[in-house]
């Protein structure tokens, strides 16, 4: 770590130096909180260095977040807020550029959000409900961006025919030989195929307008304010891309409403929470408000549907490649994985016209 204390130099950051030390639980980029004294005062930012392996066009995806960033900042402006607190600021270099390479390494900085946390569990429903105000206030804040301007960081994230066409691959490749033993698995994905054409069709008619995704929109990128409770701000915008609410959306309830974990091997423990949707349901709609097109409203319960049968289906075409993608502590984990995903799926189709119900009301 005391290789990067003197990073901070090449940003305008002010005072004296006080500690650098790791922060948070991330797995993808290298995560620190670094603490500055300004005139009697400790000031505390975030410093990151971004995993170029995984991001490979770093100034392509610092762009998308300066751009994004900067409309956030607007946007709380016009409304009264507190920039600082409700977005993230990022902390240019001292030639102004928003990250500093050192001829090995990728950084950036921004400001902390001070008293404030992310979780990374739901302890209650009222946690799930404030996610949902975040990630429909950051829709808000950003619905009348121009989506077309930013990268597409990960190309076709979220096409989800061009995910099934990779699932069909790796089944005619069967490079592990495990195609024989999942053939139930398999059948199940191609039964429901028809699903996979629902948002992406809808997105290339016009019907469903291109707009600023998160594309992880789980409890753990939202910050909640340690006194109040209350959503404060949404983090980790590496993934914003060009998208559809209904994938935010639906991703959030794939991943929230199921109280088991996502590699449980015993499917009677995975059952899609009914209760937890309505929740999410309640507190994200209050807070994209009138930004959210009839279209988007009437396609999210199938969001939900189809961001969960992706997933499993890209949890099994990895299985099929030799778990190549997911990181997999276990055998048969991305299997089991893929297991819970359709059991979640069916159970989610079988209650999805009172899913559907509660949006029209």
């Amino acid at each position: 770590m005391s290789e990067y204390k003197d990073i901070y130099k090449h940003f305008l950051i002010d005072g004296e130096f006080v500690s650098l030390n790791r922060y948070g639980e991330g797995h993808i980029n290298d995560t620190y909180k670094l603490s500055m004294k300004t005139d009697g005062k400790i000031v505390n930012y975030i410093l990151q260095k971004i995993n170029d392996r995984l991001f490979t066009n770093i100034e392509a995806l610092m762009r998308n977040i300066q751009l994004v960033t900067d409309f956030c900042r607007v946007s709380v402006l016009k409304r009264g807020g507190d920039p600082i607190k409700e977005c993230l600021t990022l902390v240019k270099t001292r030639d102004q550029k928003n990250y500093y390479f050192d001829g090995k390494n990728y950084f950036r900085v921004y400001v902390f959000i001070e008293d404030a946390t992310s979780h990374q569990i739901v302890r209650n429903p009222e946690d799930f409900y404030q996610s949902a105000v975040a990630f429909g206030n950051f829709a808000k804040l950003l619905a009348d961006f121009d989506a077309s301007q930013l990268y597409e960081v990960l190309p076709n994230f979220h096409n989800t025919k061009v995910r099934f066409e990779n699932f069909q691959k790796a089944v005619e490749k069967d490079v592990m030989n495990r195609k024989a033993e999942v053939m139930k698995e398999i059948n199940w994905v191609i039964e429901h195929k028809h699903l996979c054409s629902k948002i992406v069709d809808k997105i290339e008619s016009g019907e469903i307008p291109l707009r600023v995704t998160h594309n992880d929109t789980k409890l753990n990128n939202v910050m909640i304010d340690d006194q109040t409770g209350k959503a404060m701000a949404v983090i980790d915008l590496d993934t914003v891309m060009p998208g559809s609410l209904c994938y935010d959306f639906g991703d959030s309830i794939r991943f929230g409403c199921n109280p088991a974990a996502e590699d449980e091997p015993d499917l009677s423990k995975v059952n899609y929470r009914f209760d937890l949707y309505e929740i999410y349901l309640k507190g994200y709609l209050s807070a994209i408000g009138s930004s959210i097109t009839k279209a988007e409203k009437d396609n999210l319960a199938m969001g939900a549907v189809l961001m969960t049968y992706e997933c499993g289906m890209r949890f099994l075409t990895d299985y099929l490649e030799g778990d190549v993608y997911f990181r997999t502590h276990r055998k048969g984990q991305n299997l089991d994985r893929a297991r819970t995903q359709f059991k979640l799926v069916d159970d989610m189709l079988s209650v999805f016209d009172k899913m559907q119900a509660l949006i029209n009301q």
